[in-house]
């Protein structure tokens, strides 16, 4: 265990926008009763979400990041396991840019062993972390280092005392109830050998590099075999902001949202939220401000596959 204190072409949106989708609830039902007393139903309760799509260059993302942690000083645990070496030190240059946006109270965290993830010794720098980012590679690596273990407690108490999690590529994956692309023979497969992500959003799964990667249509396969999930993905160098079920989108590019029950005018499986759009994850509903916070247009709530 080792331990240390392009962007992507403009899509054509046009003038869409999205029709407000209307979350029912059963009444009585347990979603009724959270919805009634303002509990996520999707999000954290207490805590933050910084979910990136990979190649993570924009300031924007790395000072929102730091700000929710509480600032410059705040500590911050940064977790390289993805990545799929078996030893990182202080000069590994996944912590320059945390330096270089003003970041000064960094602790690299990395094991392959769940053993020593499930250890007091090993998780006590979360113990002070208002927070912990993800990097890239292989979201699978995760869950076999630190699945089950005290690590992962621990991770979420990050959360639960009001910090943030964050991650990249593999980063954003794992903050997912359903991981995609963790298999572990390839990322091209979308429902592999290993499905269940560290749920910091419930029902929910989320690809990466969606756009620059050419993989807008990879989560309809995962949607439809698992109707109950809601599709994120997101591009490269674009994070999705989430307190609670209220979720922004900052960056340069593009998340893509996959909802088996809605469909587009044209019959599109998914649509687009650009930077500033707002997404209510326990509604589904997104908005795009204005003067006022006004309803996208041109989105149904429709299952996919049925008549106009």
């Amino acid at each position: 265990m080792k331990r240390w204190t392009l962007p992507t072409a403009a899509l054509p949106i046009a003038a869409f926008s999205i029709a407000p989708l209307t979350f029912l609830a059963a009444p009585g039902s347990l979603a009724a009763q959270q919805i009634e007393a303002g509990v996520p139903l999707v999000g954290p309760e207490n805590g933050s979400l910084v979910v990136v799509g990979g190649a993570m260059r924009s300031a924007e993302i790395y000072e929102r990041f730091i700000e929710l942690a509480g600032g410059p000083d705040a500590h911050i645990v940064l977790v390289p396991t993805a990545g799929g070496a078996e030893e990182y030190d202080d000069f590994w240059q996944g912590m320059n840019a945390w330096r270089e946006h003003g970041a000064r109270n960094l602790t690299l965290l990395h094991t392959t062993d769940p053993a020593e993830a499930d250890t007091d010794a090993f998780v006590e720098p979360l113990r002070t972390a208002a927070g912990v980012f993800f990097f890239g590679g292989r979201q699978w690596r995760l869950v076999d280092a630190y699945g089950g273990t005290k690590s992962e407690e621990a991770f979420r108490e990050v959360l639960e005392r009001g910090g943030v999690i964050g991650g990249s590529s593999a980063g954003a994956s794992i903050q997912g109830s359903f991981l995609v692309r963790g298999d572990t023979r390839t990322n091209t497969v979308m429902m592999g050998d290993h499905q269940r992500g560290f749920g910091y959003l419930r029902n929910v799964g989320i690809d990466q590099h969606v756009l620059r990667r050419n993989r807008h249509f990879d989560l309809i396969e995962v949607v439809e075999a698992h109707p109950e999930l809601l599709g994120l993905g997101i591009d490269e160098d674009t994070a999705l902001i989430v307190r609670g079920d209220r979720a922004e989108v900052i960056g340069r590019s593009y998340v893509l949202v996959y909802d088996n029950e809605t469909t587009t005018d044209d019959g599109g499986r998914f649509y687009f939220l650009a930077p500033g759009d707002r997404f209510d994850l326990g509604t589904r509903e997104a908005t795009r401000p204005t003067t006022t916070m006004s309803p996208l247009q041109g989105v149904e709530k429709r299952p996919w596959g049925s008549g106009r």
